[in-house]
């Protein structure tokens, strides 16, 4: 009963992820890196009809619609962090964001992915809730609709502390040595495919977990429904 209602966890977020090219009209997969390519940036030429997703704060000059428009939180020369779909429709408190490279980067299996997302998304997360009910995640190459990098900004299932252990890769004091962590263990253990969920440990550093299932479903409040 436990594996059936994690599938079912895992299978309705792919779902909700998939709205997010149904509502823009663009191949499922390319999503997250046409915004990142096309609607960060607001100075570019004809921005508002490049974009397929215009930034709140742009001036369009048309009324954004939440699953149509992109709500920067935070941006670099690196990376940006914003609103994901999944907050659309949802109670104020609801909270979940994504943090992405802003050039093309795959996931986990991307030589290229950077060490310096994970402090990034940490200190967005921060900035929005307490620090003992971060999570932030990357999903399986499997259990993901979009072929760009991008860590889920979340809160903890309440349960999730104690379930969690059995997944436990490592702790590291310094966010830059996550994937290291997250590839030694998944390697020990034989995992091809894996994702990664980081969250505060109790002594003041980072725990770092893998799974071959999603950890977005597994340990995090994903979604408002």
């Amino acid at each position: 009963m436990k594996n059936l209602s994690r599938l079912l966890s895992a299978f309705l977020l792919t779902l909700c992820e998939s709205a997010v090219a149904i509502a823009l009209d663009f191949p499922r997969s390319g999503v997250l890196l046409e915004i990142v390519s096309t609607c960060i940036d607001t100075s570019v030429s004809n921005y508002c009809s490049v974009c397929i997703s215009p930034r709140v704060d742009a001036n369009c000059q048309v009324e954004p619609q939440c699953t149509k428009s992109t709500e920067v939180w935070s941006v670099t020369d690196d990376y940006v962090a914003m609103r994901d779909i999944k907050m659309c429709s949802c109670p104020g408190d609801f909270f979940h964001g994504l943090a992405l490279p802003r050039y093309p980067v795959t996931c986990v299996e991307d030589p290229k992915r950077p060490d310096g997302i994970w402090r990034f998304a940490w200190n967005v997360a921060l900035s929005r809730i307490k620090p003992q009910s971060i999570a932030l995640v990357v999903n399986p190459q499997f259990r993901r609709s979009q072929n760009q990098l991008h860590v889920h900004l979340l809160r903890l299932k309440d349960e999730a502390h104690s379930i969690a252990n059995s997944f436990l890769a490592g702790h590291v004091k310094n966010l830059d040595g996550v994937w290291s962590v997250a590839e030694k263990s998944a390697r020990v253990q034989g995992l091809s495919d894996y994702g990664v969920l980081v969250k505060a440990d109790d002594v003041g550093q980072f725990a770092v977990y893998v799974s071959s299932e999603s950890p977005e479903a597994l340990f995090t409040q994903a979604t408002c429904r």
